[in-house]
């Protein structure tokens, strides 16, 4: 399994964050909150549970940095919707 590494304003696997095979990214909207508003895996990682991992790094950011998440990629938003346990890192 392919290291994930944190770049600027993302989570991402690959040899730099500029061409990641796989990639979360987010930007921040205030002090509290991050913006989740991209997932992208190459095909070459496609099925392997990818965007989850990528997904469970950001998920884990946010507690650390005490952070809710706006999730605006249709994924993280699919994903954070349907795992309970995230629900709390939901911003409203």
């Amino acid at each position: 399994m392919a290291t994930i590494q944190k770049g600027n304003n993302k989570f991402y696997i690959g040899e730099n964050e500029e061409t990641p095979i796989a990639e979360i990214t987010f930007k921040p909207k205030n002090e509290q909150t991050i913006i989740a508003d991209h997932t992208y895996v190459s095909d070459e990682l496609r099925g392997e549970g990818i965007a989850g991992k990528l997904l469970e790094a950001l998920i884990d950011y946010a507690r650390k940095e005490n952070k809710k998440i706006v999730p605006v990629c249709s994924y993280v938003k699919q994903k954070m919707e349907r795992t309970e346990e995230y629900h709390d890192l939901i911003a409203k």
